[in-house]
């Protein structure tokens, strides 16, 4: 049952940026279609053959019509005479057909019943993927038994998103390039298995639920006991989290669900015990009191990919978590440190940290530094305490920066804990956990936010005449991007692991091939990070997350010689017996306990390219798909989780988790602004696939995070770009749209229009089937494709062309080039298939008796078309695909996802490369003879045509397809005047190169000639027409020829009816 909605009220014209595709390198596609025949589309790039100067002018004065038409949209006007931009055809509203036969879930779509009219994407995805995932066939073991099994392997996996959130387009861009390649292998017959999963996101998922606590109960989670907040997460994490699940399957993501993984389940905990303990065992973990990145609102230490370093040019005021009023930075406070016993001397240093002068333990000073030698040595008064400081000399100071003296704050500054070290310098930690100031400060500090003690000290300091002034100081301020709030460097004990060894065997990894980055420029930022790479910590104060599998031996704590005893075990049990050997104590007389934080999320990631296959245990698939043969994310991961995933893979399994790492951009808007919140610009890949109305993304804006006034620029935003909401594009669109991007170079900018192109082009596939169908008709029997050979020179360049797109995906499959794929199949489609055979075929079916080859051909087309096209548009392709007669006596396979890819050798019979180039120029005659109708406005004629060479023999190329030259230039018949003949008079001349020229007749032809007034005028020299000319010459030796032409023009005639 069909039925047909509505759509929404027309959609404001979205700009058509240039398409990525316009950008590609260039490169032999073969001799295709002139311009003239194509239909203007933003994804084609073919490139243009030599044109006379009649269509030059014509496509000049084309494009500046879309020059002028581009510039008002951009000036928000609407040219003279022309409809307003919201009922141009970027976009008008489409009927909506909905899939409506029963059918449950997991059964077979009824693909028996009429195509639609147009193409509705939701008709098209219904009911297709649980079919797929129910028949087994995203599933290794379901591929060995295809007769195209090559018995390789291809294994990988998905980036586990955060549990918290949902996917947007940066995930659905990971999901399209990852998908397509996964198609690819398994429909060449390797054995495929590509792992869902999803990190349990340790901040990221105890903040929801900690705000969702205070919000429905009035509660903090230390008001609940550990378990019991635990079970609060589990049960939000239970009714959200299959959220997730649902956008990869609405992507059409061919993942194994059997396999599926989460960085908390049971066996994946294992794993992660099993880790640490290793590591511990290696000496490659280890407990230290160190500077950590600190979150005072979060309470926690967090990892540096959650710092956000935000460039400040000067004085800054911003609004921080606890504080009511705005801090100021960007600002540099001069301080005086006098000189003990010099009443006069002082030295003077700058710092935009006022509030951490009272952990200041020295000031140091270049050594070669002459404005300070005669003070080497001497001692400084503080400037808050009065107590004596020493003035150390230090060569990493810069005395050309400021006055070239420094304060220096060990505890509280990883540059100032380094320098402190080398000179032996004791530390004081003056801020606390909760970022107030501790005892250390006096009691006039004690207690204060760390922020009002600035101005409190800041206001001492002028009270003693040691304040030397403020002034702007561009600065980079951290910033924890999951509360908003400073950062603090704090000294804490800590797990760390050691990275330095394992760091080295990562870089020489790349350095040596055995691992290879794509792009290879990635490999500088690799070798850079891992030369410079520290200690990793791996504490964090929370309650969700991989509890730290060590215990403290409360004895020995007891004891107060400064030194804790640790141990580390997988269970209690095995820990009380390492402590027992350890302290020379019985098992029975310990007290152990546990280390209440847990582990960083991102060492837990780390593992997932093994652990997802049942590591620490030897299972199946460990042995069968471990090591990954790819692994693809996004840029911005290369360090902190691809680096870690070879680090810790190498160090625990003895071998590189993957051998290959494909890395693509970030994606921006069509603007090219960063995907923000804040922007409004963040979009659901499903508000894009099914559309949705401008009020439904303002409602999901108010459900986030943002305050006040992020809400209102963000809800400003989202008006002004989807001012009538988001239009339906369909998922196959969103893929192609995505896929058609140079992803792996610059940032992917991604409008919702040219998704609508997309989708324009999805529409183009189907107007074809339905016309390839119709041509097939009843009783319709393919032959095989080894045996098909074609009975016309145009069916010869049809096939020649799908054999040359089938040689084309297949080159770029293996490059993992996605753009040249989507750049091949929508030249293929659109401008070989669409535009060029199946009109030129029409007259050729509407012969009688009904031709046997071209429904062949036709046949051929779309079933090798569409297996081309399924690893991209896997909706589309089954449910057209599904509905072509089988070929007889083969093993049809019962899905195109598993149907065999059309290979470069399996087609190579079809390849005639030197017959493309010949009717490269029937093309170029064609988009001469359109350009001649239409200087002449010949809309209803069809003019007679002769062509004519200089050169001897030029005009057989013409021979064979005189009948489709005729067709696609709209024109009677074409004939083919001898060399040295005069043409005959009283018809229009244009070059169509240096040695042929092309005549066609002005007389009125079965209808008017609306130009005919005009022949006078154009007939002097070729005046006001460029190079076209009538011709006035007698007509000696032609006649013959015209005989012919019009027996020809009658024959059309009749067919015509």
């Amino acid at each position: 049952m069909l039925r047909v909605w509505s759509a929404s009220p027309p959609l404001q014209t979205l700009l058509m940026p240039r398409s990525p595709l316009a950008s590609l390198p260039s490169r032999c596609w073969g001799l295709g279609p002139s311009q003239a025949l194509r239909r203007s589309h933003p994804l084609s790039t073919q490139s243009e053959p030599c044109r006379s100067s009649l269509s030059r002018r014509n496509h000049e004065a084309k494009q500046k019509r879309q020059r002028e038409k581009q510039m008002a949209l951009e000036a928000g006007i609407t040219p003279k005479g022309k409809a307003p931009a919201g009922s141009s055809k970027a976009w008008t509203p489409k009927e909506v057909v909905l899939y409506e036969v029963p059918t449950e879930p997991g059964e077979k779509k009824d693909v028996y019943r009429l195509l639609p009219p147009a193409y509705s994407p939701r008709y098209v995805e219904a009911a297709w993927y649980s079919w797929w995932v129910r028949e087994g066939f995203f599933k290794p073991e379901y591929q060995t038994r295809l007769p195209q099994a090559t018995g390789e392997t291809f294994s990988m996996c998905i980036p586990p998103p955060n549990v918290t959130g949902s996917l947007h387009i940066g995930h659905a861009l990971t999901v399209a390039i990852q998908d397509a390649l996964v198609r690819w292998h398994r429909m060449r017959g390797d054995q495929v298995l590509w792992i869902p999963g999803s990190d349990h996101a340790g901040i990221a998922t105890q903040a929801v639920v900690e705000k969702q606590l205070w919000k429905e109960r009035g509660m903090r989670r230390h008001e609940l006991s550990r378990e019991k907040f635990l079970r609060e997460v589990w049960k939000w994490k239970d009714e959200k989290g299959g959220e997730i699940s649902e956008q990869l399957q609405a992507l059409g993501a061919s993942l194994d669900w059997d396999r599926e993984c989460f960085t908390m389940d049971a066996g994946f905990s294992v794993a992660v015990t099993e880790a640490f303990v290793r590591l511990y065992e290696a000496g490659l973990l280890y407990r230290s009191q160190q500077l950590v990145n600190w979150s005072c609102t979060l309470r926690s230490a967090i990892s540096d990919i959650e710092v956000e370093s935000r460039p400040l040019p000067g004085h800054t005021e911003l609004q921080l978590p606890g504080c009511p009023t705005p801090v100021s930075f960007g600002l540099l406070v001069s301080v005086a440190f006098p000189v003990d016993g010099e009443p006069d001397a002082e030295v003077v240093v700058g710092t935009t940290r006022p509030e951490t002068l009272p952990g200041d333990v020295a000031v140091a000073v270049h050594p070669d530094d002459s404005r300070y030698t005669h003070l080497h040595g001497r001692q400084l008064r503080h400037p808050l305490t009065g107590q004596l400081l020493p003035l150390i000399t230090d060569s990493t100071v810069q005395p050309h920066v400021g006055t070239g003296a420094v304060k220096v704050t060990p505890a509280h500054s990883p540059a100032d804990a380094e320098l402190g070290a080398r000179h032996g310098l004791s530390p004081l930690s003056v801020i606390a956990e909760d970022g107030t100031m501790t005892s250390l400060c006096g009691d006039w500090l004690q207690g204060l936010h760390r922020f009002v003690a600035r101005e409190k000290i800041i206001s001492a300091l002028r009270e003693r005449g040691l304040f030397r002034g403020l002034q702007n100081h561009p600065m980079v301020l951290p910033i924890c991007s999951r509360s908003g709030d400073v950062i603090e460097y704090l000294l804490k004990s800590q797990w760390f692991v050691r990275c330095r060894e394992m760091g080295d065997r990562a870089a020489q990894a790349v350095e040596s091939g055995a691992l290879e980055l794509s792009p290879s420029f990635h490999q500088k930022n690799w070798q850079h990070w891992f030369s410079h790479i520290g200690d990793w910590c791996v504490s964090r104060q929370l309650w969700w997350g991989h509890r730290i599998p060590a215990y403290l031996v409360v004895e020995e704590h007891m004891k107060g010689d400064g030194e804790d005893c640790w141990v580390v075990g997988r269970t209690e049990t095995e820990a009380r017996k390492i402590a027992a050997e350890l302290t020379g104590r019985s098992e029975a007389e310990l007290t152990l306990q546990r280390d209440p934080d847990v582990l960083d999320t991102w060492f837990s990631s780390a593992l997932f390219p093994f652990a997802a296959l049942g590591w620490p245990q030897e299972t199946p698939d460990l042995a069968r798909f471990y090591p990954l043969s790819l692994l693809e994310t996004g840029s911005d991961l290369l360090l902190f989780w691809v680096g870690r995933m070879v680090m810790l893979g190498t160090q625990l399994t003895g071998q590189l988790p993957f051998t290959k790492v494909l890395l693509h951009s970030m994606v921006r808007d069509g603007q090219g602004r960063k995907m923000s919140k804040s922007l409004g610009n963040v979009l659901d890949p499903r508000d894009i696939i099914s559309g949705v109305e401008l009020q439904v993304l303002q409602e999901k804006l108010k459900d986030g995070n943002l305050d006040s006034t992020e809400l209102a620029i963000a809800a400003a935003a989202q008006r002004k770009d989807f001012p009538h909401g988001i239009p339906e594009c369909g998922t196959d669109a969103l893929r192609f749209a995505l896929c058609s991007h140079r992803a792996l170079g610059g940032d992917v900018h991604l409008s919702v229009s040219e998704v609508l192109s997309s989708r324009h082009f999805c529409n183009k596939i189907w107007n074809a089937l339905r016309f390839i169908l119709n041509a097939l008709g009843e009783g319709f029997v393919p032959q095989p494709a080894e045996e098909l050979s074609p009975s016309s020179p145009t069916d010869a360049w049809i096939l020649s062309r799908l054999a040359h797109t089938a040689q084309e995906c297949e080159r770029a499959f293996l490059a993992r080039e996605l753009p040249l794929i989507t750049h091949a199949l929508h030249h293929f489609w659109l401008h070989s298939l669409c535009d060029v055979y199946l009109e030129a075929v029409k007259p050729v079916l509407s012969h009688s008796p009904h031709p046997q080859g071209p429904p062949q051909v036709l046949f051929s087309c779309a079933d090798v078309g569409l297996r081309l096209l399924a690893p991209l548009m896997p909706f589309l392709a089954e449910e057209l695909w599904q509905r072509l007669p089988p070929r007889p006596g083969s093993n049809s396979a019962p899905s195109i996802s598993v149907a065999p890819y059309p290979t470069t050798h399996s087609l190579e019979h079809w390849r005639q490369p030197a017959l493309e180039q010949h009717f490269s120029q029937v093309q170029e005659a064609v988009q001469v003879l359109r350009a001649l109708r239409a200087t002449y406005q010949l809309t209803k004629a069809r003019p007679r045509v002769l062509l004519q060479s200089s050169e001897p023999g030029e005009l057989s190329l013409f021979k064979p397809f005189l009948e489709p030259l005729a067709t696609l230039g709209h024109c009677g018949a074409v004939g083919l005047l001898p060399p040295g003949v005069a043409a005959p008079s009283g018809w229009a001349q244009a070059p169509l190169s240096d040695t042929i020229q092309v005549y066609m007749e002005l007389q009125v032809l079965r209808g008017d000639w609306k130009g005919k007034g005009d022949i006078e005028r154009m007939s002097g020299g070729g005046q006001g027409a460029g190079s076209v000319k009538v011709r006035k010459t007698p007509e000696n030796g032609v006649r013959e020829v015209l005989d012919g032409l019009w027996v020809k023009q009658r024959c059309r005639w009749h067919r015509e009816g």
